[in-house]
């Protein structure tokens, strides 16, 4: 028997009984439907924290002082103000691994201006701070150098501080606002960028030159941190160890010393959480095919069923020159139909449900065309593996009981 006629008996054989071949499938396709959106939200949720920590600056280096606290010691109050200004200059005058480097200092407060108010903190920065946190003025100009060595009373404010304090659309430049009770004219505003994919809203911002913080806020001499920016992000690594000798021997630390200073960049909070969204997305997927495991059995089952109900048909076949093969191969091809059509149909719903997960839900996807075909390949193999079992068993029957069979 050639293959087109087994091809055509399995097709009139799942017509015959199309609502039971449609329930079969249902297992395949909400696995494959389900294992496609869960694989779309996991690799969107990963481009979108990848997309977040590129626009914060994917080659950015922070320095704070102390020693690491992953370990989860509390340290002396001291031991946080081991950055100091000669640190900065050492580190902009001797590295050759940064494009980029800028003090931070930062107070909290409300600030004011009319009848408006909103809480917020004023960063002390200076000029590079821009280029590394890739911010851009909207409107005015940052800053200058003389504002920085005069501790001038300027800032540049973010779009969140424009709109809840300028109400009535009033272009912010020029105006004095208050920060606490301390006034700044604002020179600037940045270009709005929303929030990063920890929920943190990056226009709730205000700049100021870090010597007026320094001096005229918090009465300091240390620094909170630096801020740097790599020349690119495959030299990040030896920044860090560039800065981290530097820093040593700044602070005159033996070399059985450990460091009172810690450096994280960008890079390591992008692995830690890829490995995170990758972990996820793993398991999200694992979760959704247990559906096309159920589905398989549901296969296993209703082959068994068409075994049963089809055994005098088998052995009529068999009596008039159909081999064990043939019989194998026609309900080889009824589960294998039934799998890749519901694959087929699966990959469409998983796919339609992604995008409207995308537009009502407003989620970030991002379906990968590996997803797609393995979902579909593992379906079919699916189809294989739980269909073979019960076609060999019609296939192992004997003519004369097959034929006797009530």
């Amino acid at each position: 028997m050639n293959g087109t006629n087994l091809f055509k008996i399995a097709l009139r054989a799942l017509a015959n009984n199309k609502l039971r071949a449609f329930l079969t499938m249902l297992g395949i396709i909400i696995g494959v439907a389900s294992v496609i959106t869960m694989l779309a939200i996991g690799q969107g949720s990963k481009k979108s924290i990848q997309s977040q920590i590129a626009e914060m600056g994917s080659n950015m280096i922070m320095i704070h002082p102390g020693a690491d606290m992953r370990g989860g010691v509390r340290q002396d109050p001291s031991a946080m103000q081991t950055l100091k200004l000669t640190d900065f200059e050492s580190l902009q005058n001797n590295t050759k691994y940064l494009s980029a480097i800028s003090p931070s200092v930062s107070s909290s407060g409300q600030f004011i201006y009319g009848s408006n108010n909103y809480p917020g903190s004023v960063n002390g920065v200076n000029t590079e701070y821009l280029s590394i946190r890739q911010l851009t003025i909207e409107n005015g100009e940052i800053f200058t150098e003389a504002d920085i060595q005069s501790s001038a009373k300027v800032c540049v404010i973010g779009k969140t501080i424009a709109d809840n304090l300028f109400t009535d659309g009033t272009d912010p430049v020029g105006h004095v606002i208050r920060f606490n009770k301390i006034p700044f004219r604002v020179v600037g505003v940045l270009k709005a960028k929303g929030y990063n994919s920890m929920g943190q809203d990056q226009d709730a911002v205000v700049l100021a030159p870090y010597t007026t913080v320094m001096k005229r806020m918090l009465a300091v001499t240390y620094l909170q941190s630096i801020m740097a920016s790599a020349i690119t992000e495959d030299m990040t690594e030896d920044a860090i160890a560039d800065i981290s000798s530097i820093l040593r021997n700044n602070h005159k630390l033996k070399a059985s010393d450990e460091d009172d200073f810690n450096i994280r960049s960008q890079q390591e909070l992008s692995t830690m959480l890829n490995s995170t969204t990758d972990l996820m997305t793993t398991l999200l997927a694992c979760i959704a095919s247990i559906s096309l495991v159920v589905g398989g059995i549901g296969i296993m089952n209703i082959m068994y069923v068409s075994v049963t109900e089809r055994t005098r048909e088998i052995g009529l076949r068999m009596s008039v020159g159909a081999r064990g093969i043939d019989i194998l191969s026609q309900f080889l091809i009824e589960a294998i139909l039934i799998s890749i059509t519901g694959g087929i149909i699966g990959v469409i719903i998983g796919i339609g449900t992604s995008f409207g997960i995308k537009t009502f839900a407003h989620w970030p996807i991002y379906i990968q065309a590996w997803s797609v075909f393995l979902s579909f390949a593992v379906c079919t193999i699916t189809g294989v593996f739980f269909g073979w079992y019960p076609a060999k068993k019609a296939a192992d029957l004997d003519p004369i009981d097959a034929i006797r069979y009530e």
